[in-house]
């Protein structure tokens, strides 16, 4: 598949515009837009290489880390610390939006730019559903960049 040059992908119900990249930053961090659809987000994970806050513009989140759950609404922030488990999902009935800082970014950038479906720089609506995901590359392109997956047995086969 040709990939796009471009700011923004789509993964999960996500659609993730990256509004700083690592290199941008000396590698410090990286800062990503993201736009979930209802009921969707991230499934539980950890990436002890990579920091992560979130800060919630929009929608009401529901947001797990280390097995405590965080519920969260425009202005609210959620730290996850490096290498914690975490998750969220959007809890509400229309799209929400999330600033997201990486530190230093370089894994879910790489991640996302090629787990996600790459569409044109600066799209601002999330696209139709697609089918079922390819669990078993999303869990090894976790492992190749850094970010380990932790679903149910049944859920990776």
């Amino acid at each position: 598949m040709v990939r796009l040059e471009t700011d923004t992908y789509h993964l999960l119900g996500n659609l993730l515009r990256f509004l700083v990249r690592s290199h941008e930053t000396g590698g410090a961090y990286s800062l990503t837009e993201s736009l979930v659809a209802p009921g969707a987000g991230a499934p539980p994970n950890r990436h002890p290489a990579d920091g992560e806050v979130f800060y919630v513009i929009d929608g009401q989140f529901e947001f797990t880390v280390e097995g405590r759950t965080i519920p969260a609404t425009a202005g609210d922030c959620v730290r996850v610390p490096d290498g914690a488990v975490h998750a969220f999902r959007n809890a509400g009935t229309t799209p929400g939006k999330l600033l997201i800082v990486n530190s230093p970014g370089r894994d879910h950038e790489a991640f996302f730019s090629e787990a996600g479906d790459p569409l044109p720089s600066g799209t601002r609506d999330l696209p139709p559903p697609v089918g079922a995901p390819d669990i078993p590359r999303l869990l090894e392109l976790g492992r190749r960049h850094g970010l380990e997956f932790l679903l149910p047995p049944s859920a990776d086969h």
